[in-house]
């Protein structure tokens, strides 16, 4: 595997600008000095609450993401170059799913098989030839980026359905504001604080025709026993909106209400953290409990927006991912600015014979995995578990697809034995509103936290970072 960039140091060891301040402040602050604050942000954490479930783990039910003190740092160079990138990708996004569920004209220019669209489990024939409000599927994108060098951003996957994580990334950075006012003191980082009013301002923005001038605006649940149950409360009371579960809501006449104590409201716009097979028994799974019975007929009458729209999980899916140059060029005529990961397509004879024949490099996913779930690292993987994936990739090869093991980029972190770098990504959050698409300064970075280790997943044992942006 080739040597991972340092984004503090650079391929020569020869500090990178963004990084001077930092180097400087921490050559200044004791060690004992960090390390206390280490675990004063560690309390404050445990004092807010912010905790998230993990599945299947019957030892911890919840858990305190782990936060790293030290900020990854971007120029304002770095990142407009990224944010082109980011706005081009979500608008071509938005004009693929469009696309496939009316004139399907990608399919046409035979760009891409049709049984990938088609027989895959995520396409939601109920949307075809609906239209949506202003023609947005996805009003929340969180676009999971990696780095390899100095100059090149790589997607590393695009989730297009209901993004998680941006609570962290207002947390992270209240704590390190409230912690590190020096170091804060020595920059200009651009803000993320205004990330909930531009989230309200793009939700509001897309409202159906009949809303009112005020769109109601709620944010919809699983429930506490969901894992990210804890940003749903958060994100709600940032907004100044109503956290609602399916039984709180009704559907009458084709629209929308949500009981109150002082009777029905209507609501305009449901910010959804519900996955489709949820939403409506009577159109979906018919033994949901969490979601409203009609609410897809008020949805197909225009009566209420769901973001992101039903539907959007198409474009999370990992073969469709590999197509992605071929989308942006095809609905924008425009080279894509951010690269994909060179993208092995299993379903593919000639695909597949090479990923077996390589499995020990390689990363192989599950077209629908995430979380870090039911994924090989073949070169950190036992000789038995290839093997096992190996039957699989045999039995199933349409469900995988495979990449080359990334030397992910390192930034220092805080660890038991002093600062050492460890592998990041980061995860901006794009937000489309009717008219434009906007992103703040800065996302989630995550990293991992154990040595060499390449899953930055919260639910894999990674941490997270703040992320400073600096302002030119």
């Amino acid at each position: 595997m080739a040597v991972a960039f340092d984004e503090m140091n650079g391929p020569g060891g020869d500090l990178r600008p963004a990084y001077r301040e930092l180097s400087r402040w921490l050559k200044e602050t004791p060690p004992d000095a960090l390390e206390y604050r280490r675990q004063e942000a560690e309390l404050l954490f445990r004092r807010i609450g912010i905790t998230f479930a993990v599945y299947g783990d019957a030892e911890a039910q919840e858990r305190l993401i782990p936060f790293d003190v030290i900020p990854r740092i971007m120029s304002a160079k770095e990142w407009t170059t990224l944010e082109k990138g980011l706005k081009q990708r979500v608008r071509a996004l938005n004009m693929f799913l469009r696309d496939i569920y009316h004139g399907r004209d990608i399919l046409r220019a035979n760009l891409i098989p049709d049984d990938l669209i088609f027989q895959n489990p995520v396409f939601r024939p109920e949307m075809n030839g609906q239209s949506v409000p202003h023609d947005v599927y996805v009003h929340i994108a969180g676009i999971d980026i990696v780095r390899v060098d100095a100059d090149n951003f790589i997607v590393l996957e695009d989730n297009a359905r209901t993004p998680s994580g941006v609570s962290y990334m207002l947390e992270n950075r209240e704590i390190m504001m409230r912690l590190f006012p020096d170091l804060f003191a020595r920059h200009r980082v651009a803000p993320v604080e205004r990330y909930p009013d531009e989230l309200l301002s793009a939700l509001r923005s897309v409202a159906p025709l009949s809303a009112s001038a005020e769109p109601t605006v709620a944010l919809m649940t699983p429930g506490v026993y969901n894992s990210a149950y804890y940003e749903h409360s958060f994100l709600a009371d940032k907004l100044g909106i109503e956290l609602v579960e399916g039984r709180d809501l009704i559907v009458k006449n084709d629209e929308v209400f949500m009981r109150t104590t002082e009777g029905l409201k209507r609501v305009d716009v449901i910010y959804r953290r519900v996955d489709d097979d949820f939403l409506d028994p009577l159109t979906f799974r018919p033994d949901s409990a969490l979601g409203v019975p009609g609410l897809m007929s008020a949805y197909a009458a225009g009566n209420v927006t769901l973001a992101n729209a039903v539907g959007t999980g198409i474009a999370d899916d990992k073969a469709i991912y590999s197509y992605m140059p071929e989308i942006v060029k095809f609905y924008l005529g425009e080279e894509p600015i951010l690269k994909n990961v060179p993208t092995w397509r299993c379903r593919e004879p000639k695909d597949l014979a090479y990923v077996l024949d390589n499995l020990g490099d390689l990363v192989v996913k599950e077209v629908h995995g995430s979380g870090g779930y039911g994924m090989l690292i073949g070169p950190a993987a036992t000789k038995a578990t290839i093997e096992a994936f190996r039957d699989k990739l045999k039995r199933e090869p349409e469900g995988f697809i495979a990449q080359p093991t990334l030397a992910l980029s390192t930034c220092p972190t805080c660890t038991a034995s002093g600062l050492a770098p460890r592998h990041v990504d980061l995860r901006p959050f794009v937000l489309t509103g009717s008219k434009h698409v906007t992103i703040v300064p800065g996302g989630l970075t995550r990293v991992a936290l154990k040595e060499g280790s390449l899953v930055v997943n919260s639910s894999q044992g990674g941490g997270t970072k703040d992320t400073w942006i600096l302002d030119e």
